[in-house]
């Protein structure tokens, strides 16, 4: 049971470090706690999940395609068997804004949040407590709206103030929660120089010292500490061990979006999986390591969207990635935007075989991964996620590679359950090749293109992998001309013919140079003048590109061809031509 406390701010040193103190009447709590090492609690925390773009939203908890957070959403997360959920940012159902920096209902010196805001977040934490599953509670879109030390008009004196008197609020109101509840100082701040990594350290400090004087189980919380953007590069620059607290469990927690160009889909990198890319994962991993030997630490978010990333390359990345990561002892954090893994109204997963694939690696079991092209300066890209056969083209039997990794093929099902025979596959090796029979009753020479069935294969180990048979031809559209508009995003209707998605876009000037990043040209040939996925986008029904994305067209003052290219790529195939003059 908690009892009320009485903060004041004042001025003032401690333990000395130039910052704020508090005089506190310190929580006292009835009941028990466990205590236990930051090392201990973040092993618990695998594998985790963020509650990505909900509360943390803006203007409101739902304006980012997510309905507001319930109790269910974490039942079904706990179910799919995440032992963790990361909870950024909190808002109240009354308010149309978001984040803690929006509830502070007065300023300096007090910065109080709102009351009723915070009932709402303890309302969640305590949701997912509830559960048995770890939670970390962060301060999140914060470090940038309001807590940017590299802001030019940076005032560090308020933001230090600020910063201090939210941790000593949280702290207070949680102070007697259970030990599966962490504490994060803060997300991603950012900054990139010695001065920026001066300040973060004594912003560490202070969310610290504000905790532990709030009182109750705090002095003995695990809590996890901020690099500058939870970089391993920079943390490993300018993090410097607190010193104020020797007692509290602490760890540090990095973020990992790398390479950065295939898990958000951009400058058309669809291929992940060469020695050098694995090579690149590891060295990342090692650098942390070799800078934090003894401290614990974990992965706070990661994630390659199965809504924009190819299957194939994804899972090998999952794979590969989750082995990494427990070959160094740090626990993996998925980031769920709401839009990527987890469809919450539905209750359904995108693409389960990239969690099964993610469990059964950090498990140490060996998953069949869908063979797929590696080679960055290729000209053409195979999968085995998905077998295609064109429009126009008579049915013959065809083969999908898969690397088996020990395992053999014990069945292969359809969507509706029922097994093939003997009679319609054989898969010698790694090998699968299904029969001419049995893909003629699927398709013809002129069937309607589009996915034609989802084969389930299912191995004597590991993850059970889908592979999706599709007819294709070239996507069309009404209208491929257009007149540039910037006044609002612009959407396109478009009639797939095939996978419904986009795989890449490039875009061409008049004079044939490249409508943005020059430097591409470095890159593969199925990367050379592609535009970045953000400035365009593409649902079931529509290819859009926003208003940022118009407004670079408009500035070339040149005519702009955007090719759009679709699975399954190859170099000048298999593209549609949308024209935009000035």
């Amino acid at each position: 049971m908690r009892k009320s406390a009485l903060l004041s701010l004042m001025s003032g040193a401690f333990g000395g470090v130039q910052s704020l103190a508090f005089r506190t009447i310190s929580q006292s709590c009835t009941g028990s706690f466990t205590p236990i090492s930051a090392a201990a609690a973040f092993a618990a925390l695998d594998p985790g999940w963020n509650l990505g773009n909900t509360l943390d939203a803006t203007p409101d908890e739902g304006s980012w395609n997510n309905a507001r957070v319930q109790a269910t959403t974490f039942s079904q997360i706990k179910a799919k068997g995440f032992k963790s959920i990361r909870i950024p940012d909190l808002q109240t159902y009354d308010k149309n804004i978001v984040t803690w920096a929006y509830h502070f209902v007065d300023s300096s010196p007090t910065w109080t949040v709102n009351a009723t805001w915070m009932d709402r977040v303890e309302t969640v934490v305590d949701q997912a407590l509830a559960l048995g599953v770890s939670v970390i509670l962060n301060v999140h879109h914060d470090s940038w709206i309001w807590a940017d030390v590299t802001a030019s008009n940076a005032n560090l004196t308020q933001i230090e103030e600020k910063f201090t008197r939210l941790w000593s609020q949280i702290g207070t109101r949680f102070a007697c929660k259970s030990s599966k509840l962490i504490f994060e100082a803060i997300n991603e701040p950012p900054g990139s120089t010695q001065a920026h990594g001066d300040e973060l350290n004594k912003l560490n400090d202070m969310f610290l010292q504000a905790i532990n004087a709030a009182g109750g189980w705090n002095s003995q919380r695990v809590v996890s500490l901020s690099g500058l953007g939870m970089d391993t590069v920079k943390t490993s620059q300018f993090f410097v061990k607190p010193e104020l607290f020797p007692n509290q469990p602490w760890g540090l927690q990095f973020h990992y979006y790398s390479p950065y160009d295939f898990v958000t889909s951009a400058w058309g990198k669809t291929i992940w999986g060469s020695d050098s890319d694995k090579a690149a994962l590891v060295s990342d991993f090692q650098l942390f390591k070799s800078n934090f030997t003894s401290v614990p630490a974990f992965v706070g978010e990661f994630g390659a969207s199965p809504v924009t990333t190819e299957p194939a390359a994804r899972w090998k990345w999952f794979d590969f990635i989750a082995r990494t990561a427990k070959s160094f002892n740090y626990p993996l954090i998925l980031w769920d935007s709401g839009a990527d893994d987890f469809n919450r109204p539905a209750n359904t997963w995108n693409d389960p075989v990239t969690l099964d694939v993610w469990f059964n690696a950090a498990a140490g079991i060996n998953n069949t991964l869908a063979d797929s092209t590696t080679d960055p300066q290729a000209t053409s890209q195979i999968t085995g996620a998905s077998l295609f056969h064109k429009v126009g083209e008579p049915v013959y039997s065809q083969s999908v590679t898969y690397l088996m990794n020990g395992n053999t093929l014990t069945s292969v099902k359809t969507s509706a359950g029922t097994a093939l025979s003997s009679s319609q596959y054989s898969m010698p090796g790694g090998t699968l090749t299904l029969s001419e029979t049995y893909l003629a009753t699927l398709y013809n020479l002129t069937s309607t293109p589009g996915i034609k069935e989802t084969l389930t294969l299912t191995f004597s180990s590991g993850t059970s992998l889908t592979l999706q048979i599709v007819q294709y031809s070239t996507p069309t559209m009404a209208t491929t001309t257009y007149k540039i508009d910037t006044s609002t995003d612009l959407q396109m209707p478009i009639t797939y013919a095939g996978l419904p998605v986009v795989a890449a876009v490039k875009a061409i000037l008049t004079d044939g140079s490249f409508l943005v990043d020059d430097w591409t040209k470095y890159l593969g040939p199925l990367q050379q003048g592609r535009w970045s996925f953000g400035d365009w986008s593409c649902d079931k029904g529509t290819f859009s590109v926003n208003v940022q994305g118009l407004q670079v067209m408009k500035a070339a003052n040149q005519t702009v061809t955007l090719t759009l290219e679709f699975f399954p790529r190859s170099l000048g195939a298999n593209l549609l031509n949308i024209t935009f003059t000035q």
